[in-house]
């Protein structure tokens, strides 16, 4: 088997055990961080989310614990092919760049792994936009009665019958901003701290893979908070998607970044950012799973 395609299949298959893993806190993350933009927390139809633990409570209650994994086929269909092409594109990405020696040449060292990390980063997104538009769609449904969209197919066909085809790009190009600096430092950190792990190959399974989960969640917690307030923004811009746009409460990336901060204040650019903030473990298990995957199938070697 290829390199390719043992790092296609390794982060694919990574990504999607651990967003199953993580979904309940990915839910409540996205359902906080776009309450200010959903149509019923704005009408007053559904009262707002006052916390994390609020959250958690009230999407148990109101829609039951299943609920939690609402969204989360979509995400898996959406992530695999992201995860996957994440991981074989930086992989295929670093080898066009010259190599660089961590011990005397860092500073290059660090930039090829932060340019090919986002670089795969901005090319698995535009493959695989409107997956994360109908995953964010899914999740952030709220209250008692009747879900939104009964699916992922219904969502991509209710959004297109009102907005035509552009709308499942909606927020793209924040998106693609954002995801730079995000899958830079997320490989790019990940993978420079990697060659300073002096556990990288221990012969202990646990304390090479503590030392490797250490250095992921480092890198995931980094790569979250640099990138967040665009993630906020696009997250927004996707909420409004399926209406005319003469309903749209932001007339585009701009705007909405502005309006974010003059109506709620610079700090809700972070709402959501302390459940995000849990949700790396995930994000760091599926940088630790693929290095043990590739590791035993031999990739690269």
């Amino acid at each position: 088997m290829s390199d390719f395609m043992i790092n296609f299949l390794a982060g694919g298959v990574s990504g999607a055990v651990a967003k199953t893993c993580t979904a309940p806190i990915e839910r409540v993350k996205l359902l906080i961080q776009t309450q200010d933009a959903n149509p019923k927390i704005i009408s007053g139809e559904v009262a707002r989310y006052t916390g994390i633990v609020d959250c958690f409570t009230r999407v148990s209650s109101e829609q039951g614990v299943k609920a939690f994994w609402r969204g989360n086929m979509t995400n898996i269909i959406r992530y695999f092919p992201t995860q996957a092409f994440n991981f074989a594109f930086k992989d295929s990405i670093k080898a066009l760049f010259p190599k660089a020696d961590k011990n005397t040449e860092f500073g290059k060292f660090f930039a090829v792994n932060m340019a090919s990390g986002g670089l795969a980063g901005a090319g698995s997104l535009m493959i695989v936009y409107p997956l994360d538009y109908a995953r964010t769609r899914l999740a952030s449904d709220v209250g008692t009665g009747k879900a939104q969209f009964a699916g992922l197919g219904d969502c991509i066909k209710k959004t297109v019958a009102s907005g035509g085809v552009g709308a499942l790009y909606n927020g793209i190009g924040v998106s693609v901003a954002g995801i730079i600096p995000y899958r830079g430092v997320y490989f790019g950190l990940f993978d420079t701290l990697t060659g300073y792990n002096p556990y990288q190959k221990d012969e202990s399974n646990i304390l090479r893979a503590t030392s490797k989960f250490a250095c992921a969640q480092f890198s995931a917690i980094s790569a979250g908070y640099a990138s967040y307030p665009m993630d906020t923004v696009r997250r927004r811009l996707q909420m409004q998607s399926e209406k005319p746009e003469a309903e749209w409460v932001y007339k585009g990336t701009a705007d909405c970044f502005a309006k974010i901060m003059k109506d709620e204040g610079t700090s809700a650019l972070f709402k959501g950012a302390g459940a995000n903030a849990l949700r790396t473990v995930g994000a760091a298990l599926v940088l630790v799973l693929y290095s043990e995957i590739t590791a035993a199938f031999g990739s690269g070697n």
